[in-house]
């Protein structure tokens, strides 16, 4: 095999590992997104219950 080749195989899988981590890095990313906006709902909507259930409703204040 020539050096040129086996250079060629090093970037390639170079290119690879770069490309499967970037790919991991995003979906970890959307996947804290989609978590946080989640968990952010369920405080609004914890919000929301508590404010009625004391009646501190916005519109009365």
């Amino acid at each position: 095999m020539s050096d040129q080749n086996r250079q060629n195989q090093k970037d390639t899988i170079t290119n690879n590992i770069k490309d499967g981590a970037g790919a991991l890095f995003h979906a970890t990313h959307k996947a804290l997104e989609a978590t946080e906006n989640a968990a952010m709902g369920a405080v609004d909507t914890t919000s929301k219950a508590l404010k009625n259930v004391t009646g501190n409703n916005d519109r009365n204040e």
